[in-house]
């Protein structure tokens, strides 16, 4: 066992025994207790019986006779004393009750007149050795019981915790180049088997998250490489080969690509935002958004038609910067797959609001509907680039609506193409 497994181990049976050795003492000095006071008052009832006997004798006319071999210290003595002090029946002399006697006395008329003591003492002598007798098993069973106790606690923790040093060396060899390996799950349906079931879930999350971050950044790099190497072939020609290109052109060709690095980079970042959760949060007029970058896209590209007829007021809590980028992605988006018709939708729906965006081109493949959200995925490959789009503009819609604890899906567009929803939580009631 490792010393934190043996420390418990430890603990655990010091703190087992003490309780019972307390618990077993307290139970041994009330048990002795208990019998010395059974006993006692077993004499005293002796004593009080006696007593009343003699009492009754005396009171009927008759003196009792006394046992002529009996001594002071015998375990049942009496005497009968006249009001002078001198003993009329009975032992010489009584012991005195301080002596390890009970003692009991009591007056009474004899028929001739004379008032008489009556006066009884027996010994505690066997009340005493009865409790003595008490001491030995005691003394003997007591730790031989404590020892059980501790010899089974010192076996059960062991047995508990040995699934627990188990999980312990396995994790001690995960790494992140292991992150495929699991810790040993006990058969039993205890704590510890709920605590390796829920590292070992704890461990295929890390793994997931692991392997998309590794994709994550061969993807970026990948797209990273593609506008570095169209500005330093560009350069190298011009190099090279001076007057080869047109003047201006050079300009031209590093301007577009560093542009198209830059929207590359701001979108890795505002993914990465994305993914850390809503920075602000406050309520904010989905309509307004919608409606402004409804505005933008008519400015700036005038080859599809966007219809707003079906937009409504609705208002949600979250990041204005975010869920404005999720609009523009998703109108964008519409756009360049568009032939002629973009529409949006926006509207309350049960305890949310229902944000849609339609487009009339080619649609999404049923197959495809989970894999565009992906980061860098294109399924028109040759499309996107000319286009501009680096495949992590969906990627940010669905990581920023998450976020928001919302969802955003994709299915057929009654107009033939592909139809995008977000359905987003409704600010909370104002007390």
């Amino acid at each position: 066992m490792a010393e934190r497994a043996a420390s418990v181990r430890v603990r655990t049976t010091t703190a087992a025994t003490l309780v019972v050795a307390v618990a077993l003492g307290l139970g041994a000095l009330a048990l002795v207790a208990l019998v010395r006071a059974s006993l006692a008052d077993g004499v005293e009832a002796t004593v009080e019986q006696q007593l009343d006997a003699l009492v009754a004798q005396v009171e009927a006319g008759g003196m009792p006779a006394g046992d002529p071999d009996a001594e002071p210290d015998d375990e049942l003595v009496w005497q009968v004393r006249a009001e002078d002090g001198r003993v009329l029946a009975g032992v010489p002399g009584l012991p005195d009750a301080g002596e390890g006697y009970v003692v009991d006395d009591e007056r009474a008329d004899a028929p001739d007149g004379r008032r008489v003591e009556v006066v009884v003492a027996a010994s505690l002598e066997e009340v005493e050795d009865s409790t003595d007798a008490l001491v030995p098993p005691l003394l003997v069973g007591l730790p031989t019981l404590l020892l059980l106790v501790a010899g089974t606690t010192w076996v059960v923790t062991g047995r508990a915790l040995a699934p627990v040093e188990r999980i312990r060396r396995e994790v001690e060899q995960i790494t992140a180049d292991a992150l495929e390996r699991r810790v040993p799950e006990p058969a039993s349906r205890d704590e510890v088997h709920r605590l390796a079931r829920t590292m070992n879930q704890m461990l295929g999350r890390l793994q997931d998250s692991h392997e998309r971050q590794r994709r994550f950044v061969a993807d970026a790099s990948h797209e990273l490489r593609s506008p570095l190497a169209g500005i330093r072939q560009t350069a190298e020609v011009a190099v090279a080969h001076p007057g080869a290109l047109p003047e201006g052109e050079l300009a031209e060709a590093v301007l577009e690509e560093s542009v198209r690095l830059q929207q590359l980079v701001e979108q890795l970042l505002l993914l990465t935002r994305a993914g850390a959760g809503a920075a602000t949060r406050q309520e904010v007029d989905l309509d307004d958004l919608v409606l402004d970058d409804v505005r933008r896209l008519r400015a700036c590209d005038d080859r599809v038609r966007v219809e707003t007829g079906d937009v409504g007021p609705a208002r949600v809590l979250g990041d204005p910067v975010a869920l404005g980028q999720v609009v523009r992605n998703l109108l964008d988006n519409a756009a360049r797959h568009a032939r002629t018709t973009v529409a949006v939708g926006l509207r309350e729906a049960g305890e949310g609001v229902l944000l849609t965006v339609e487009d009339d081109g080619p649609g999404v493949p049923v197959e495809e509907r989970e894999r565009v959200f992906e980061r860098f995925v294109r399924l028109d490959e040759a499309r996107a680039r000319d286009d501009g789009g680096s495949g992590l503009g969906l990627a940010i819609v669905r990581s920023v609506v998450e976020a928001h604890g919302g969802t955003c899906t994709v299915d057929a567009s009654p107009r033939g193409g592909a139809r995008f929803s977000v359905r987003l939580p409704a600010p909370p009631a104002a007390p």
